[in-house]
Order: C-alpha cells, then sequence, then structure tokens
C-alpha cells in the first residue's frame, strides 16, 4: 500500500483532499500541517476512526519551511508521491501581510523541494521514476482576463497580487527542480474553490454566517468581477488524476466551467437561504447586501480552458454550480458549531485588504 504526503492537510482543500483519499483509495496518508488560521484539525474529523481501523493516516504538525522535520518526516513515512497543498492562500490579508505569504509560498516550497530532492535521490531507480510531487496552485498566477478568452497552460504569467505573485514563484520553483534535478513534478492551477471546511473569510462562507448574524454582505466594488467556480470534491477527482497521469513536467489547468459574477454569487445565496432558513421577518436576506470600496488591483475575470485535462486525464467537473452551492450552504448550516470552533478570534470577518 502506496504512502502519500500531503502539505496543508487541515486547510480547506487539503482536509476534503484528505477525506476524499481515505474515502476512495486504499492509500496511506501522512498529513504534514503547521496548524496556522486556516488549518484545524476539526476538520479532519471523522479520520481517527479509520486511522484506528487501518493505520492508514497519520498527522504530523509540522513546517513545510523547516527542512530538519520535513526530512524526518520522509525518511520515516517514505511516501511514494507529495502532494503540496500547504499555503497562506487569501488575496486580502497578502495585501495587509505580504511577508507571511512569501515565507510560507517561496521559502517554505524551496525547502520543501530540498528535502523532497534528497529523499528522491535516495530511492532505487524504480522508486524514482514513479514518485511524483504535485505542486497545487492557482489561476490567479495568470492574471487578469477580458470578456472572452481563457487561461490556457501556455498564458504567460501575470501576477497582481502579493498572493499570487508568491504562487507564481512557487510554480517556477517546482518547474525548475524539475528540469534542473529531474524531480518528476506536475502543476495544476485551479479556479476558485468552494465546498466544505473553507475558513469563514472566503467569499461564500462569509456571506453565509453574515447573513445568519444579520450583519452586512459586502460585495466589492460594483460586484461585476468574474470568478470560474469550481467544488472542491471535483478538485480533489482531477488532482488525484494528474497524481496517478499526469505527466512529469507538465501543467494541468482546472476549472469548474461555472463562471458567475460576485453578486450573482451573493445572490444565489441569499436565495437558497430564503428557501431554506428564511429570516424571522419574512424579508429577504438580499436586504444586506452592500457595496463596498472595491479591492485594491482586484482581477476582472478568471476563466480556465480545460481541454487538456480532459482530453488528457479524462476529467471534467461533476458538480453543477447550483448544485454545489445549494450543498455547501446546507453544510454551513449543518455545521455552525465548527464556523464557530475554527475561529481562533484573530480573525472576526472584518475585511481584510484596504491598503492603509
Amino acid at each position: 500500500m502506496h504512502t502519500i504526503m500531503v502539505t496543508g492537510g487541515a486547510g480547506f482543500i487539503g482536509s476534503n483532499l484528505v477525506h476524499y483519499i481515505l474515502n476512495n483509495t486504499d492509500l496511506k496518508i501522512v498529513n504534514l500541517d503547521k496548524l496556522t488560521y486556516a488549518g484545524n484539525l476539526e476538520s479532519l474529523s471523522g479520520i481517527d476512526g479509520i486511522d484506528a481501523a487501518g493505520g492508514r493516516y497519520f498527522f504530523v504538525k509540522a513546517d513545510i519551511g523547516d527542512f530538519k522535520a520535513v526530512r524526518k518526516i520522509l525518511n520515516s513515512y517514505k511516501p511514494s508521491a507529495v502532494m503540496h497543498l500547504a499555503a497562506e492562500s487569501h488575496v486580502d490579508r497578502s495585501i495587509d501581510g505580504p511577508a507571511d505569504f512569501i515565507n510560507t509560498n517561496v521559502v517554505g516550497t524551496f525547502r520543501l523541494l530540498e528535502a523532497v530532492r534528497e529523499f528522491w535521490i535516495s530511492l532505487e531507480k524504480q522508486e524514482q521514476q514513479g514518485f511524483r510531487f504535485i505542486n497545487v496552485s492557482t489561476d490567479e498566477v495568470y492574471g487578469s482576463l477580458g470578456e472572452d478568452d481563457y487561461f490556457t497552460e501556455e498564458t504567460r504569467y501575470q501576477p497582481n497580487s502579493p498572493y499570487s505573485a508568491t504562487k507564481a514563484a512557487s510554480d517556477h520553483l517546482v518547474r525548475a527542480y524539475h528540469h534542473t534535478y529531474g524531480l518528476p513534478t506536475v502543476i495544476t492551477n485551479c479556479s476558485n474553490n468552494y465546498g466544505p471546511r473553507q475558513f469563514p473569510e472566503k467569499l461564500i462562507p462569509l456571506m453565509v454566517l453574515n447573513a445568519l448574524d444579520g450583519k452586512s454582505l459586502p460585495v466589492y466594488g460594483t460586484g461585476q468581477n468574474v470568478r470560474d467556480w469550481l467544488y472542491v470534491d471535483d478538485h480533489c477527482r482531477a488532482l488525484m488524476l494528474a497524481l496517478k497521469g499526469g505527466k512529469p513536467g507538465e501543467v494541468y489547468n482546472i476549472g469548474g466551467k461555472s463562471e458567475k459574477t460576485n453578486i450573482q454569487v451573493v445572490e444565489d445565496i441569499c436565495m437558497i437561504l430564503d428557501e431554506i432558513k428564511p429570516r424571522p421577518n419574512g424579508k429577504s436576506y438580499r436586504e444586506q447586501i452592500s457595496f463596498v470600496d472595491d479591492r485594491p488591483g482586484h482581477d476582472f475575470r478568471y476563466a480556465i480552458d480545460i481541454s487538456k485535462i480532459a482530453h488528457e486525464l479524462g476529467w471534467k467537473p461533476h458538480e453543477s454550480f447550483e448544485s454545489g452551492l445549494r450543498k455547501t450552504v446546507s453544510w454551513y448550516l449543518n455545521n455552525l458549531k465548527w464556523c464557530k470552533n475554527v475561529q481562533d478570534g484573530s480573525y472576526r470577518r472584518e475585511r481584510l485588504g484596504l491598503i492603509k
């Protein structure tokens, strides 16, 4: 039975990936996570039973930037692949404090790559050939689109925020370690993820929780910025296909084929809440929508051409935005205790990313 090392497995996409792997494969997982504000072991509840039953899941609290700690984990668990999801990921936070993003996304990825390269060199030739390093990145590295075109794997990098710049740097390092050292790497660039276990600073959980609390639903600018929304389980399926069939040195873009303006997303959330959790006064949650100053350097549109991953790996999204959003809103309504517990007090759903 092969072992996969997942970095950042207590975060949003990482925890969903851990659940997905354990529920759909016979692989073992070692989860390396620093447990920052956005990484919480409550997102991994229910996994202890799997661990006790089959010894398939192991958690290690560690920093990807700690070379010695990562080296020890690699030598102890001897994974056949590393799926790298550990990252600072919120654009607004990167505007307020870019240093953490540089330390984790750039320096951390470099030190992780160094530890992985050392481990990979120590493997037998056949094990080296079967090894994979999957770097999970974002479509934001490509910058902003006009109204009609799409990001492809050949689109030039033009990051416009400290967050996307650090993710671009991470991608470049991973690419360099393949071409320079031969490390078998695969890079994936995904569109906006949504679904269960997302930290409440992101748009969809923030809107749900603010709506329930009777707070304002802040929409940046005019709300016309467009994002391609990808349900997190669809993303997990794509990552597993990239792990199994992705060619070393290749890049695969993963999108949900669900373009929505920000105001459409917020209005759709209000519509679902009006139906399944109506306000006591009978009025629509839409009354709580407010328009606020736009994010500095706000990219207008992201949209992904998924032709490559569809043709080469046979992947396409299963979830429509409508069905995925309804599942997501229902999950938060049914897991309000989780939402409360993951907010440690350092973040109270205040506006981030304003240049002062």
